[in-house]
């Protein structure tokens, strides 16, 4: 398996919840852009090249695209520029999803850049690794650790043969691949709309750039050294879950204390994996920390959050036929993708932040599950930190629509509140019983993005939806 993509995206496309994946195309020129369910409209492809490696002066020049929806209104304001989470989500492919809606109605305000970032979509210049192919190691978190560093280790040696520079894959290159974007658009100035990665690729590129920018709107906010989540903040949005199950009395009868059920189930996984078969008849052993990475996926949004109570019931009562939706990503083999990889490695972690999330991880429900592979894959690829310089906190003066959902287990709200400060001059819209793909979740909320970008003003504003329903 692809441990990043089952920590963050391999398992909920395992149970058929993932978003559909866009058709790129090299050239650039208008077309007929086919978003959310089969809308069709007119759009424009470009591509401008920059330097794969910004610190080589040899480097080579790779392709960074882009699709351009034009804007509907007389005089235009500056494009709005897109950034996809991840790391490695595309522009272009999040607009064939749910969000199309709020591209669209941006153009009222101005063009929208739906922006593909470097080693993405169509910009792909790192070589897939072929499947890897015998027995899966034991999904321990030694055994996990261990086999993800080689491979990781293997793939960076290839890549670094077949002429890739990996170093040039951070997110203060991609920062920098933003004022190039700009300047090929002939604007004075671009807006930043963004979620999760994207806001932490936008925070860079407000350090860097902050006077080529003018409004931001970021959602699910991933701070300047938040690449490692705290394992005590999602102890405490279990906490939350958990006070949520009091709210219906059978589930609360069979679920009488949730941290305490997923502990306990862990902990007997961790002694005795639990042995599992694929379709085609192979078995593998799935020990405490798998599920830990499992359940770290599955609380990034209440639809995926609502199946954790019959997972748990199910398992501490010895049916691990519970577990069959999502045998596809537990039992896929381990790959690494380059571009991911590269871009957390670089981000990386400050000594004060990693000491503490080493010492919370020695006692929370998750342990360090959630942020696999990092901290895990630190030293395993030299050179690639970008420093502590890069994870300072800033005053950012810029005009702000900040935006969360309550049950979002992936940035959860303690951590996005440390980001948030540093906005001065900053709207914070809270949507209860949300989650991380807080853009689409309420009917309301593109309508106050695209107001926020048309100048007007808006405050703080609370809006809500109905808590999932959790099943035992």
């Amino acid at each position: 398996m692809d441990i990043r993509t089952l920590s963050r995206r391999g398992v909920l496309a395992a149970a058929g919840l993932a978003l559909p994946a866009a058709a790129f195309a090299q050239t650039a020129g208008p077309f007929r852009f086919r978003g959310w369910r089969g809308q069709e409209v007119d759009a424009e492809r470009g591509v401008f090249e920059v330097p794969e490696d910004r610190r080589d002066p040899k480097s080579r020049r790779i392709p960074v695209s882009y699709v351009r929806f034009r804007s509907t209104a007389a005089r235009p304001g500056h494009p709005i520029v897109y950034l996809a989470g991840g790391p490695g989500g595309t522009g272009s492919g999040t607009a064939t999803g749910p969000r199309f809606p709020i591209f669209l109605a941006l153009r009222e305000v101005a063009d929208v850049i739906a922006f593909d970032q470097r080693g993405t979509g169509a910009n792909g210049r790192i070589p897939r690794r072929p499947t890897p192919k015998g027995p899966l190691p034991p999904l321990t978190r030694e055994g996990l650790t261990a086999a993800t560093r080689a491979e990781a280790q293997g793939a960076w040696a290839d890549w670094t043969k077949a002429g890739v520079a990996m170093r040039g894959y951070n997110t203060d290159d991609s920062a920098d691949d933003l004022e190039d974007l700009r300047v090929h658009l002939g604007a004075e100035k671009i807006h930043l709309w963004g979620i999760s990665y994207g806001s932490h690729l936008a925070l860079a590129a407000l350090r860097r750039h902050g006077d080529r920018i003018g409004d931001v709107v970021l959602a699910s906010l991933e701070g300047q050294d938040q690449t490692v989540k705290r394992p005590a903040r999602i102890d405490g949005y279990l906490d939350r879950v958990d006070r949520l199950l009091a709210a219906d009395r059978d589930v609360r009868a069979a679920v009488p204390d949730l941290p305490a059920l997923m502990r306990r189930v862990h902990a007997r996984l961790e002694a005795d994996p639990a042995t599992l078969t694929r379709p085609d008849g192979t078995t593998f052993r799935l020990g405490g920390f798998a599920m830990q990475m499992t359940a770290g996926a599955l609380i990034k949004n209440p639809d995926t959050l609502a199946m954790i109570p019959r997972l748990y019931v199910g398992l501490d009562g010895g049916r691990t036929e519970v577990l069959a939706p999502l045998i596809g990503a537990l039992g896929a083999p381990i790959t690494v993708d380059g571009m991911p990889t590269a871009m957390d490695l670089a981000s990386g972690v400050s000594r004060g932040r990693l000491a503490m999330v080493e010492r919370e991880a020695k006692t929370a429900v998750l342990g360090d599950a959630l942020n696999f592979p990092m901290p895990h894959l630190l030293g395993a690829i030299p050179g690639m930190d970008l420093g502590d310089d890069f994870r300072r906190p800033i005053r950012i003066p810029h005009r702000a629509l900040l935006i969360a959902g309550s049950l979002d287990g992936r940035t959860p709200l303690a951590e996005q509140a440390e980001v948030a400060a540093q906005f001065r001059n900053k709207a914070q819209v809270l949507v209860e019983n949300a989650g991380h793909d807080v853009f689409e979740s309420h009917p309301e909320v593109g309508p106050l993005i695209v107001r926020f970008f048309r100048g007007e003003r808006v405050g703080d504003t609370r809006l809500s939806l109905p808590p999932p329903k959790f099943r035992v």
